[in-house]
């Protein structure tokens, strides 16, 4: 068994159809969505939407709604090329994201920047030179770098 993993992240949105329009806008596809919920497929991962109001409840905090805001964490997707960061963050601007940091060299070796969705989910963008991205965005950290 696979114990170190994480197989959904869910977000917990104020409006659910802007959300969808959102992400689609960004060049998303819905696997699996009814009125309720959408599922995207990330490769290994599934991303849902889900409106706050009912992630609430299913967590058994309905009365915690306003404490269900976003908290100190971010969403990141690896690229290979900072082209490709840069015309994926071009992309989030278009579909409403907003800006929080253009994409710049920085100072650990990569290139990154970061976007807020319209509930304010914050998404990094980056290429990390260290790691290894497949075509399909799998990223993998290499076996033999060094720690430190």
């Amino acid at each position: 068994m696979t114990v170190q993993r994480v197989s959904m992240v869910t977000l917990g949105v104020a409006d659910l159809e802007r959300s969808r329009a959102f992400y689609e806008a960004w060049g998303w596809t819905a696997r699996q969505a009814t009125e309720e919920i959408v599922f995207y497929q990330l490769g290994t991962l599934v991303l849902a939407l889900f409106p706050l109001s009912a992630f609430a409840e299913d967590q058994g905090r309905a009365d915690a709604v306003a404490g269900l805001g976003v908290g100190g964490s971010a969403l990141a997707q690896n690229y290979v090329s900072e082209a490709e960061v840069d015309e994926r963050y071009q992309a989030a601007l278009a579909a409403g994201a907003t800006d929080l940091k253009k994409p710049v060299a920085v100072g650990w070796g990569g290139y990154s920047g970061y976007i807020a969705d319209p509930d304010g989910h914050v998404w990094e963008l980056a290429v990390n030179p260290f790691w290894v991205t497949a075509e399909d965005g799998a990223t993998r950290i290499p076996d033999d770098l060094p720690e430190g």
